[in-house]
């Protein structure tokens, strides 16, 4: 059986995005499991998006988007006591974006803090059946701030491994999570970093930003960081419009990426950007040499920076023809 199929588990919310002026603000869609499970689709990738939402007008407005782009909901969670989250996006004195909390939950924990063990264990048999044509699972680190979906997040990395899922975790270190969470916002820092490292070691692939690598690491050397986690995954370090340094197949390099001065919103480029390494990895094979390395992060790249052209994390993921479309004029 072909296994090319990615699972993406994890929060899906909202994100809150003040405008320019500080008078009002925009909604949009986002969480970056639920990122990437839509890029991966516009980049023709059949992908499952593992997560709970609130029963609430946010909630379905995700299942229509994930509709729309017929991503595979058969595992998504509906809470019927919780609500959505909705992360509030605000600017600082420059207009530069930051987390600054969460809108009031309706109950004493968002959806997404509850993703249920006992829930996926009734659905056992499809779960199974689907890892046995599944080439990726995808998730971040926000669940572990909940011991609920931490439960559960590590039964499904168990499950996954058995059937020869490769295990691919962006770091998204988002400490405002935490510090607003009920569950863990009595943890310190370093208790909380520590949890993260040790959850690590279940990567294959790891992605994580410059600013993470130092903060969880002390380093930015992606072939350094591999020595220090039991799996010596592969390790990509993202940082911004700078180059991409990676450690992939045991070959070491960094490249340089596409920039624009059309740039209107980062939110979900580092998302847009895994996806786009993910489709290559499933639809050219997994890199073997360093030419071929590059070729994936490039094109992992143009994706990251056509969602940048425009406001929210999803609704200016590009198509995969529009990416080669913009590789095309690039050698031009």
């Amino acid at each position: 059986m072909k296994k090319n199929k990615v699972v993406c588990i994890g929060e899906a919310l909202i994100d809150r995005i003040r405008n320019k002026s500080n008078q009002g603000f925009t909604d949009f869609l986002g969480g970056a499991p639920a990122n990437v499970a839509c890029a991966l689709r516009k980049l023709n990738v059949d992908s499952i998006f593992i997560g709970r939402l609130g029963s609430d007008e946010f909630g379905k407005k995700f299942i229509s988007q994930f509709n729309e782009l017929e991503v595979n909901l058969d595992f998504l969670q509906l809470d019927k006591d919780s609500s959505t989250r909705v992360v509030n996006v605000d600017r600082d004195q420059a207009g530069d974006r930051f987390f600054s909390g969460f809108e009031a939950k309706s109950h004493s924990y968002f959806a997404d803090e509850a993703l249920s063990k006992k829930l996926v264990e009734n659905q056992l048999p499809d779960l199974e059946k689907l890892f046995q044509e599944t080439k990726y699972l995808v998730t971040g680190t926000i669940l572990l701030s909940s011991p609920m979906s931490a439960e559960t997040i590590f039964f499904l990395l168990e499950k996954a491994k058995k059937f020869q899922v490769k295990i691919i975790i962006d770091l998204n270190w988002r400490e405002v999570f935490w510090d607003y969470s009920n569950f863990s916002s009595e943890i310190s820092k370093t208790a909380r970093v520590n949890l993260i490292k040790k959850f690590l070691n279940n990567a294959h692939i790891l992605k994580l930003a410059k600013e993470e690598a130092n903060l969880f690491f002390e380093d930015e050397n992606p072939s350094l960081i591999s020595q220090l986690l039991s799996n010596r995954p592969d390790v990509i370090i993202t940082d911004g419009k700078n180059p991409v340094a990676w450690y992939i197949n045991r070959f070491k390099g960094i490249t340089e990426t596409p920039i624009s001065q059309k740039i209107v919103d980062t939110t979900g480029a580092g998302d847009a950007f895994l996806a786009g390494l993910i489709s290559k990895f499933i639809s050219s094979s997994y890199p073997s040499n360093e030419l071929e390395i590059e070729d994936c992060i490039k094109f992992a790249s143009v994706c990251g920076l056509l969602t940048c052209l425009g406001e929210g994390a999803i609704e200016h993921q590009p198509y995969y023809e529009k990416v080669n479309k913009f590789l095309g004029s690039l050698i031009s």
